[in-house]
């Protein structure tokens, strides 16, 4: 199966082009999905997070402080990336299984931290969803709440939108209406579904 590999960064839409191929009978693959699954209580993972940062990233009903998490790995690098050596490893785990009981010509795999996890070769092709970096920023203000300052931080943690762009084979530029998205996203379906065909034939 040919494993289109979705990245972006934040605020650029990658949300919304998924739920595009979805609604082409896609199965969509989200790792952010599956690690708020993996931070449930109850889960291996939340207790190795819970042990590794104190129980002040608990709630008082045992889930997981997603806000205040959130404020320890945006300003601390070296808990970020402890953080993500209990998390990452997981995730990619979890996706592999569930694109091995897939039964489709192609899958998307939304991954916001494909190139940050050097796992680029976990997918056998990289669709970009790009637009300028004062779009993401005004549309995370909007849709989250948070203030410029966290967002630009957030923003300078992931990879730059040239690297992206550089290292993509497809690129979706998401700074025009929803109406281009769908052609954009039609277009790319019916590109995969040749590719996917001609893997099967060799």
């Amino acid at each position: 199966m040919l494993k289109v590999g979705l990245t972006g960064g934040i605020g650029c839409g990658k949300s919304t082009v998924s739920a595009l191929f979805f609604e082409l009978n896609i199965p969509i693959i989200d790792a952010d999905e599956i690690a708020h699954q993996l931070v449930k209580p109850g889960q291996p993972a939340l207790t190795e997070i819970s042990k590794l940062f104190g129980d002040q990233v608990l709630n008082s009903d045992g889930t997981l402080n997603r806000a205040m998490m959130r404020d320890l790995v945006f300003s601390d690098p070296m808990q970020k990336q402890r953080l993500e050596s209990i998390l990452h490893p997981l995730v990619y785990t979890v996706m592999q299984q569930k694109i091995d009981r897939l039964a489709a010509p192609y899958c998307i795999a939304s991954i916001p931290l494909l190139f940050e996890t050097q796992m680029a070769h976990f997918v056998d092709r990289i669709l970009v969803i790009d637009c300028p970096v004062a779009m993401q920023i005004e549309r995370v203000e909007r849709r989250d709440g948070l203030d410029k300052a966290r967002i630009q931080s957030i923003i300078e943690s992931q990879v730059n939108r040239e690297f992206r762009i550089n290292h993509a084979h497809d690129v979706i530029d998401n700074s025009e209406s929803g109406i281009d998205l769908a052609e954009d996203v039609k277009k790319l379906h019916t590109r995969y579904l040749s590719i996917s065909a001609s893997l099967v034939a060799n």
